[in-house]
């Protein structure tokens, strides 16, 4: 569980302010995407017995088989999506839910969904204790998306996918992106895809990550 107590000290910040200037050093140049990082206590989304560790750029273990990304790999997903105020956005795989904040700092309207349903419950609950209300959270099957309350301006996957899930290309508004890593289950291309107004889309090819497997039907099973 994350701490109880959240106190965001001056060496919090200090260590914020320096991962930020090391993910600029790493190619991240989106200053929103930097800012909201810089902003957003990382370390309140750790268990205790870690949070020494919150402003290394490493991936760590949250439960239930789950990770907190490496914040290279938050930075860069971010930037990829290239957010505008208002936007709706799905993502897929809350985890701890420091993406969904991310994008939401960045002006995101933010609809997320988490398979594993401990980690949900666990989530929502601790969201809420930080004061962070205006995200919609969901449990359930994220590779088939949100059709519900979709189109979105923007779909992020948060997990890799041995495909491109139709359900998801389906839920893209004409002129939207979606960002998803593919490949296998030890490593992935991510891919930026935007759709076009004729419902085709154009597909870039970025660099390879290691996430944790997409799991339901469009996804691994």
């Amino acid at each position: 569980m994350p701490l109880l107590k959240l106190e965001d000290t001056y060496l919090h910040k200090g260590k914020r302010r320096a991962l930020v200037a090391e993910l600029r050093q790493k190619g991240i140049k989106d200053e929103k995407v930097l800012h909201a990082i810089n902003t957003l206590p990382r370390h309140f989304f750790f268990d205790s017995a870690l949070v020494s560790h919150a402003y290394e750029d490493k991936a760590f273990p949250i439960g239930e088989g789950q990770t907190i990304s490496q914040p290279y790999t938050v930075a860069f997903q971010s930037e990829l999506l290239d957010v505008k105020p208002g936007n709706k956005i799905l993502e897929i795989g809350t985890g701890s839910g420091y993406q969904a904040t991310i994008l939401h700092l960045l002006g995101g309207e933010v609809y997320t969904i988490e398979y594993q349903q401990k980690l949900f419950e666990g989530t929502k609950k601790f969201l809420a204790r930080m004061g962070i209300h205006d995200l919609h959270l969901f449990y359930g099957d994220g590779s088939q998306g949100l059709a519900k309350y979709g189109p979105y301006d923007r779909i992020l996957v948060t997990a890799g996918a041995p495909i491109v899930p139709e359900s998801l290309i389906k839920q893209l508004k004409a002129g939207g992106i979606l960002v998803i890593p593919v490949g296998d289950r030890n490593s992935q291309k991510m891919l930026k895809i935007t759709k076009k107004a004729n419902g085709s889309y154009n597909t870039e090819e970025f660099d390879s990550f290691a996430f944790v497997p997409l799991l339901g039907k469009e996804g691994w099973r």
